[in-house]
């Protein structure tokens, strides 16, 4: 059993989309990922790179995508 960092259910659509954005468009790793969210939303979590991977995955899921399928990986 995996244990998520990340409850879907605390990211806002805006989130979710900004992260979209950054591990998409902007093609940051998920360690750049959990770095930019931390600055922008303060985060205890950093660039650690659990925590990115982590909020892509729920950023996919809000946005009714497959985290583990083009674009996202």
């Amino acid at each position: 059993m995996t244990h998520s960092i990340v409850d879907p259910a605390t990211l806002t659509p805006e989130m979710a989309a900004r992260i979209r954005t950054w591990r998409v468009d902007e093609e940051y790793s998920w360690r750049a990922v959990a770095e930019a969210a931390s600055e922008l939303w303060g985060s205890k979590w950093g660039s650690n790179q659990l925590f990115g991977a982590d909020l892509c995955e729920a950023a996919a899921r809000v946005l009714g995508e497959d985290p583990h399928r083009e674009p996202w990986n």
